[in-house]
């Protein structure tokens, strides 16, 4: 299977091979939010364009780009809905921030504000999974780093197309094991901090940053909270809280998680320094790395800045290739970076890039 390194940016799609060489680009200009790739090779690219709405493009093994469908949101009630708060409940798309395709090939989109859609048909069409977005207690859900909440994650079981895992800022973790006919609280055991005492545990205000899931264990999930980091070895029917603060790591927080394809006991995340900044903590730029399920934590420093350095890694940004070895890891400030160790030493692929949103290792 040959692989490919994509780069999601403010300015474009920058395209590498997996050992950095760079290969060619597309939509130059523009802001592209999320990408994903089906096994035959067909590649999917969604553009955020202001003034001109939410597109997306998909782009054939050996063929070029077209625009294809994108999600649409059925007519807003009247009176307009409103969540908990008395606050209108957004019903336009605003952002694709996620693709990903399920083992049965069919492509799945997150989006801001909270609907997970399904296509069928390669993009051409798409159907919101009314299910989860009529359950009442979206109501809870609210904006984390945007004013509206969003699917930010959506991760498959490599042997189950109708087996999902859906991450939402903030409105916890969800899980359809029916292909999104219904949905299920799957965020029992995460703990939101910013929230008051009585509600701290309550499931669908949670906010994961990330949610991944290993392809050899699929009950295996590791997520990047704003409140810590938390791992599931039960599909997301509970989650403990890893220690990463007492472990040698300066902070909780993050965005970034990525988890070994082949051992759910090995992850990697970024830390950061939460809330208003938002930055490496005292300007120390490191990645982490586990190899015993959370119990240590070994701060990966080789070939990363020296300090000095104010780099934010967002949510996508940090991904794994098959083999485990290799990552890709890429900041707000446009800088690229790839490690083909395990995150022992890490080489500066450019530092020239527009601030990068999303890496990913896609195969074909």
């Amino acid at each position: 299977m040959s692989v490919t390194l994509e780069v999601a940016t403010r300015k474009g799609l920058f395209s590498f091979d997996p050992a950095g060489r760079a290969l060619g680009s597309a939509f130059l200009g523009e802001p592209v939010t999320a990408v994903a790739a089906h096994p035959d090779g067909t590649r999917y690219a969604a553009l955020e364009l202001g003034h001109f709405g939410v597109k997306l493009f998909r782009k054939p093994a050996g063929g070029e780009w077209a625009e294809c469908g994108v999600p649409t949101y059925p007519p807003e009630p009247d009176p307009p809905e409103t969540d908990g708060f008395g606050r209108p409940l957004p019903w336009k798309l605003v952002k694709i921030w996620i693709l990903e395709v399920d083992a049965g090939g069919r492509l799945w989109a997150g989006t801001i504000p909270g609907g997970v859609f399904r296509s069928d048909d390669r993009g051409d069409s798409w159907q919101l999974q009314r299910s989860l977005w009529d359950d009442p207690r979206r109501k809870r859900w609210f904006g984390g780093g945007y004013d509206a909440p969003g699917v930010h994650s959506i991760a498959a079981h490599p042997g189950d197309a109708d087996d999902l895992i859906v991450g939402v800022s903030c409105g916890g973790a969800w899980r359809t094991r029916d292909g999104g006919t219904t949905f299920e609280l799957a965020a029992r055991g995460m703990i939101a901090d910013f929230m008051p005492p009585d509600q701290q545990e309550v499931q669908e205000v949670q906010d994961p940053h990330r949610i991944v899931r290993c392809p050899s264990d699929p009950d295996a999930l590791w997520c990047q909270h704003h409140n810590g980091v938390f791992k599931s070895r039960d599909g997301g029917a509970s989650w403990e809280r890893v220690a990463t603060h007492e472990r040698g790591l300066a902070s909780q927080f993050g965005f970034a998680v990525a988890v070994h394809p082949a051992d759910p006991d090995t992850a990697w995340l970024v830390p950061a320094q939460k809330d208003e900044r938002r930055i490496p903590v005292d300007g120390r730029f490191i990645a982490a790395r586990t190899v015993d399920g959370g119990a240590s934590w070994t701060r990966l420093t080789r070939g990363l800045p020296e300090g000095d350095a104010w780099d934010l890694v967002y949510r996508h940004a940090l991904d794994v290739d098959p083999t485990g070895a290799r990552l890709a890891m890429g900041s707000t400030t446009g800088n690229l970076w790839i490690t083909e160790d395990g995150g022992d030493a890490w080489r500066h692929v450019s530092a020239h890039l527009p601030p990068i949103y999303a890496v990913r290792y896609l195969g074909a």
